[in-house]
This record gives C-alpha cells, sequence and structure tokens, in this order.
C-alpha cells in the first residue's frame, strides 16, 4: 500500500499548493465565475475563480509520468486526450465566465475525439470471460471500438453533469476512484491502481477548496478531465478480463453519476429538450428543491455512491 499512498499524498499536496497560485491567476484574468440573479444553477453569491483544472492536469500527469514511469505509446495517448479534454473545456469555461454558451458540438467531438485517442493509444474493452464455459469472448474490432469510445466519452460526460454544488463532483470522483484503485489491485493491474490512486489525491487537494462555501471552481475543464480518467481506469482495471457478471463492478462504482445521468437524459428525451441543455434536472438540484442545503444534499449523495461503491466491492468479493 505504500506503493501508491506516497503518489497519493503527493498529488494531494501538489494541488493543494497549486491552486492558490491559479486562484490569483484566475482573478488577474477575470477567468471567474460571477453569479446569476434567479438562476437556480448557480448557488453562490461571489464570483469565484475556475482555474482548478489546470493544476490538477499537471499534478496528475507529473505525477503519472515521473512516479509511474509508464511505458509504451498507450501513456502519451492517454495524455494527448486529456489535453485535448483540457482545452476545449477551458475554452467552454471561459465563455461561461462572460455568461455565454459555448457551442455543444465542438465540445462533443472533442471529447469523443479524446476517447478514440485513448483507443488508439491501447485502452479498448476487448470481451469478457463467459461465465458458464470460462472462455474468453473477444469482441469484433468494431465493437471494442465503439464500445470503449461511448464508455469514456459517457464516463466524462456524467462527471461532468455531477459538478453542480460545492464538493460534489471533486467527492463523487474520489469515492468511485477510490473504489476503482482496490478493484484494479484485485484484478492485478497495479498500472491502473497507481492512476486511481493519483486521481484520489488531486480530487482531495481540489477538495480542500472546493468544500462547501467554495473558494475555487474546476469547471468543465477539471470536471470532464476527472471523468476521462475514470472512464480509462475502468476499462484498464476493471474491465480487462472482466466476467461477465463483473462488468457490472465499474457501473456500481460510478453508480450515482451513471443512473442520475440516465434519468436525466430519458427525462429530457421525453420532454423534447436537447441532451446537452443545462437545466436542474440532477438529483442534487431536485433534493436542493425538496428542502436539503448544500451540505446536506452533498453529504446525502457522497452516501448513496459510497453504498453503490460497496455493493461493487462485494460483487468484486463474489465474482474472486
Amino acid at each position: 500500500m505504500t506503493t501508491y499512498l506516497f503518489p497519493l499524498l503527493l498529488s494531494l499536496l501538489g494541488v493543494a499548493a497549486l491552486i492558490p497560485l491559479f486562484m490569483k491567476l484566475a482573478i488577474r484574468l477575470d477567468f471567474v465565475d460571477k453569479p446569476v440573479p434567479d438562476n437556480e444553477r448557480k448557488v453562490h453569491r461571489e464570483a469565484i475563480p475556475m482555474l482548478a483544472s489546470i493544476p490538477m492536469f499537471i499534478v496528475f500527469m507529473l505525477t503519472w509520468f515521473l512516479l509511474g514511469k509508464p511505458e509504451g505509446k498507450e501513456p502519451w495517448f492517454v495524455a494527448a486526450g486529456g489535453l485535448l479534454i483540457l482545452a476545449i473545456g477551458t475554452v467552454d469555461d471561459w465563455y461561461k465566465t462572460h455568461h455565454k454558451e459555448f457551442p455543444a458540438l465542438p465540445k462533443f467531438v472533442a471529447q469523443m475525439a479524446a476517447a478514440a485517442i485513448a483507443y488508439f493509444g491501447g485502452v479498448v474493452f476487448t470481451g469478457f470471460e463467459n461465465p458458464f464455459t470460462h472462455h474468453y469472448v473477444l469482441l469484433p474490432g468494431l465493437l471494442q471500438f465503439i464500445l470503449t469510445v461511448v464508455w469514456i466519452f459517457g464516463v466524462t460526460t456524467v462527471i461532468n453533469f455531477t459538478d453542480g454544488l460545492d464538493g460534489l463532483a471533486g467527492g463523487l470522483s474520489a469515492i468511485s476512484g477510490s473504489t476503482l484503485f482496490v478493484v484494479a489491485l484485485a484484478m492485478k493491474q497495479p498500472e491502473s491502481a497507481l492512476m486511481a490512486a493519483i486521481l484520489v489525491g488531486i480530487t482531495l487537494g481540489y477538495l480542500r477548496f472546493n468544500r462547501h462555501p467554495a473558494k475555487v471552481f474546476m469547471g468543465d475543464a477539471g470536471a470532464t478531465f476527472l471523468g476521462y480518467i475514470l472512464g480509462i481506469i475502468a476499462i484498464d482495471g476493471a474491465f480487462k478480463g472482466a466476467t461477465l457478471l463483473s462488468l457490472f463492478i465499474p457501473l456500481l462504482a460510478l453508480g450515482v453519476p451513471i443512473f442520475d445521468n440516465i434519468y436525466v437524459v430519458i427525462r429530457r428525451f421525453r420532454e423534447g429538450k436537447p441532451v446537452y441543455q443545462a437545466d436542474a434536472m440532477q438529483i442534487h438540484y431536485r433534493l436542493k428543491g425538496q428542502g436539503l442545503d448544500t451540505k446536506q444534499t452533498v453529504s446525502f449523495i457522497w452516501l448513496v455512491n459510497l453504498c453503490s461503491c460497496m455493493a461493487a466491492i462485494i460483487l468484486l468479493l463474489l465474482n474472486a
């Protein structure tokens, strides 16, 4: 465990040290999220710096490359996809700081492209073990590509959609990342376990400044980057060599973001609204509407996701 504890602590301290510097830079550049009157999605009352995503990206990549010393082309492709995610998210965040909407199509294309880059780098969901015959079911190449890209894009999107209250997306990512860390260890995937440990570290460092009342936001750039990395960790750590039953483990590890946003997408379709249209349908807004305050809402959702993650661990043990 000490092998992973040091990277976790290093990434935590690195993010905690860099965020104040980027907060000052964000204020100087007017890269701040300004409150909007009568907007139920903007619950803060002061301008909040929005550049926490950059130190999170920098610290994750530096820690991963320097301590993990990953080999081959995969880490470089993952880093390139992450940089693309960060770039398009930062542009989107810049628009938001000026109360403008960045078009959904470029974001969609960039996020799909980032997932494809990871695929061509070697992050691939190849198939699963048949629980009855114990033979490995190798999926056709095209299906491998589709499932891999859709999974990474989907996790990228759902983590971003949960980023609506102080500490929510960061906390959910830390809980899910911790679960995927345990899964990766059990599946004997040390590279994925290291990535998960570093991700938990950067989210905890971020939460030092993002817990209610938040002093900084990571914006779409940070939330989509966390989702992108979580999706990759799940494929390399949980899906690799998985049986049919254990395919449900990553779904449970990311339970609240995935199932809440499936509900939201279905409801938007039924109401004829665009899937990417921002609204207040997510569970955190619905709970706030029922009278819970921010801390109560975030704590409740963390607890639900923790229960879902415990179910994932139980399923992992049953599948051992």
